[in-house]
């Protein structure tokens, strides 16, 4: 059976498909990585790897192979996390999937205290949709996940914040203009939670759709757009930091006349919370939310 190092390497070999690259990552020449290879095949008695001139690609006995090594990796890296636990000392590496809106706009200021207070700690932070994160949770991926929204989880839920949806434009200074203006609409993708509150409000307001509409991949493109008086979006308080210029932000108003908002969560299971690093991330979590509403 191969040592954890070279279950390793050959992980990192799936990741890259290219022997320079992964040769890169694990600090070794070519022709050493290539020579290290050759001798894990011969020890499982297959060709795990085809090379060509587009790179390497897995053969059927290489896919099983790296399954394997991906399962013994996550089994040690379990088995390092409950050892280190036995510590006072902070160490290990915590997992989260973060929203990317969140992960952009609110958790460096986090992860900054989070580093300067914990040095001997990793992170690895995976970023996407809501939907994206939750599924990272499910499958065990990370120890804990922040999403927007209201989540249907029956682990260990905190609510962080709230922040507003906004109106944001150059010239807008109120939602009836929007059905006057030629200016488009610019939407951001994003989950179906986001997505159906922006259509649940336009259509409560209005009896037609926006007259245009440019769809972008990144809120920050949506944001700089609009910045930049391209058109006008409908966009999260948290993505606005109030030193915006010459910007009309006009909160929507839900069928009471209250302003609509967005929650956010962190969410985990109850095992995840026992380990140190993550203890010590959602103690400086609570921190800076206080240290936040203080200054509010």
């Amino acid at each position: 059976m191969s040592s954890l190092s070279e279950l390793h390497l050959l992980t990192v070999l799936a990741q890259e498909m290219n022997m320079r690259k992964a040769a890169e990552r694990l600090f070794v020449s070519q022709p050493a990585l290539s020579q290290r290879l050759q001798t894990i095949e011969k020890e499982w008695g297959k060709k795990l790897f085809l090379r060509s001139q587009k790179g390497l690609s897995l053969t059927p006995a290489g896919e099983l192979v790296i399954q394997f090594a991906n399962e013994m990796l996550m089994k040690e890296e379990k088995v390092r996390e409950s050892i280190s636990a036995l510590d006072t000392e902070v160490y290990g590496t915590l997992k989260i999937a973060v929203a990317s809106i969140v992960g952009q706009n609110w958790l460096p200021q986090v992860l900054k205290k989070f580093v300067n207070r914990y040095p001997q700690a990793k992170i690895s932070l995976i970023t996407g949709w809501s939907s994206e994160i939750a599924k990272a949770l499910y499958e065990d991926q990370v120890h804990i996940g922040i999403i927007r929204g209201t989540p249907d989880w029956k682990g260990v839920k905190i609510h962080l914040f709230q922040d507003s949806l906004n109106l944001v434009d150059t010239e807008i200074t109120r939602p009836e203009q929007m059905l006057e203006t030629d200016r488009p609409f610019i939407q951001f993708k994003s989950d179906s939670s986001y997505y159906q509150e922006i259509q649940d409000w336009w259509l409560r307001n209005f009896q037609t759709p926006p007259r245009r509409t440019i769809i972008v991949d990144q809120i920050e493109t949506c944001k700089q757009m609009t910045f930049n008086g391209i058109g006008y979006a409908i966009l999260p308080e948290i993505t606005l930091n109030g030193a915006e210029k010459n910007i009309f932000k006009i909160p929507l108003l839900d069928e009471h006349g209250v302003p609509i908002k967005r929650d956010t969560w962190l969410l985990g299971y109850e095992s995840a919370f026992q380990l140190k690093q993550v203890q010590a991330f959602v103690d400086i979590v609570k921190e800076h939310l206080e240290d936040s509403a203080e200054e509010q």
